[in-house]
């Protein structure tokens, strides 16, 4: 068996290693340009080099890079502190700082929970980061592969597991030719993943230590006072939600709008995946003729308000509202599918039984998106054309159906505290 690391992996690493405190400068040029856009990348530099003004010894570590990583970190989070731990999460963009200083408002006022930047990748920083926290464990949220963090991990003792862990088949076919990136993954502790498939994958690249305990989101929280004004605003139309569009996406979008608008009475719900967008989106809807109302100048904070009876496009150009735009809906197209990235989420659409439509690339939700077509509760097309076929067609699943969906898939929260008690040392 090859020793870990291998001695080709170890030169990558040093190599790594030299190319991040070349790049440290680049790397703050560009969260410095980002806080153009949104200042909290500016804030708390020096929690990027691991210097912390607070502490929080024998905490349980919980890495989610941005927001969706957050949020199918919720319902665990709340699970472990239900057991009495505390809890210090990480983050490298500020939507997911922001929406667990949210989540978690009471706990971090009771000294539950700490909400700090990730370290940069640099050894150093990572040792700070573990004299403020002492984490008794940490677990990386979906499939991020930092080589300094599992590194440092390892040499500090810290066992770091994947957790809600998926690897794309993309992923998994490049990994298998090249294979450092595989080798490093042989590093973490062990894998909470989301099926059979998946911990056959990590297993084929020499993962040790794996659990299925299937996918935390299906077990989130739903904010029911979103839901509630959602449905409270839906108007006598047809509506259809278009969640998380990516850029590249918007001018295919603009064409289903407008084809389907041209068949049947039918209000879209037009919500960007990025808060740097929204300006840019809303430019391209006005000048493609369409007459669009924005959420930040029609409603109030409390989502109170009607809307104007003559729009096309109900525009989300909110953070944190995403169950409010899906109660809205008839069905939802969860935005992604149409460009090599892959599409987003699903789960959060089928939480509230609305049938679901993506694009051709799923690779990144494999699992459940294989599960969900196959139960008829999703649905992916090749292209703009077809995705207003489908819209115009409304062969929708029942909500008989998605309950069924959903209650074969729950319970992954209890199965990963159970498969973190297996795995940790």
């Amino acid at each position: 068996m090859t020793r870990f690391p291998s001695t080709k992996l170890r030169l990558a690493l040093a190599c790594y290693g030299v190319l991040w405190l070349m790049a440290w400068p680049a790397v703050l040029a560009y969260l410095w340009r980002r806080g153009r856009k949104d200042p909290d990348y500016r804030s708390h530099i020096a929690e990027r080099f691991g210097f912390y003004n607070t502490s929080q010894p024998d905490s349980v570590w919980v890495h989610a890079v941005s927001l969706g990583e957050l949020r199918s970190a919720v319902p665990l989070i709340n699970a472990l502190l239900g057991q009495g731990e505390r809890v210090v999460i990480t983050h490298f963009t500020p939507a997911g700082r922001r929406e667990s200083t949210r989540v978690f408002a009471a706990a971090i006022a009771a000294g539950q929970v700490s909400v700090v930047w990730v370290p940069f990748e640099i050894g150093l920083c990572f040792r700070s980061f573990f004299k403020a926290f002492k984490p008794k464990y940490g677990l990386v949220m979906e499939i991020e592969i930092w080589p300094r963090m599992i590194m440092a991990c390892r040499a500090k003792g810290v066992p770091l597991f994947m957790c809600n862990a998926q690897y794309p088949s993309k992923s998994y076919a490049r990994d298998t030719k090249t294979g450092l990136r595989a080798q490093i993954m042989q590093g973490f502790a062990g894998a909470l993943v989301k099926s059979d498939l998946q911990a056959t994958r990590f297993g084929s690249v020499g993962v040790k230590n794996i659990q299925v305990t299937g996918e935390l989101r299906f077990d989130q929280p739903l904010p029911q006072a979103q839901i509630a004004a959602g449905r409270a605003l839906k108007p006598m139309r047809d509506v259809v939600v278009i969640a998380s569009a990516i850029e590249g996406e918007d001018a295919g979008y603009i064409s289903v709008i407008k084809a389907v608008q041209a068949v049947r009475d039918t209000l879209f719900v037009y919500v960007p995946r990025r808060p740097e967008r929204f300006e840019e989106v809303a430019e391209q809807l006005t000048a493609a003729g369409l007459r669009i109302a924005r959420r930040s100048s029609t409603l109030g904070p409390d989502l109170s308000g009607r809307l104007p009876a003559d729009i096309d496009v109900f525009y989300g150009d909110s953070l944190g509202e995403m169950y409010f735009y899906l109660a809205m809906g008839t069905r939802v197209v969860v935005g992604g599918g149409f460009n090599a990235k892959g599409a987003h989420n699903i789960i959060e659409p089928l939480a509230l039984k609305k049938p679901v439509l993506v694009g051709p690339e799923t690779f990144t939700i494999e699992y459940p998106f294989v599960e969900a077509e196959a139960a008829g509760v999703a649905k992916s097309v090749p292209d703009a054309t077809a995705l207003a076929a489908a819209l115009i067609a409304r062969d929708d699943p029942t909500p008989a159906q998605i309950d069924a969906f959903f209650a074969a898939h729950a319970g992954a929260t209890q199965r990963t505290l159970a498969g973190i008690a297996k795995l940790r040392p």
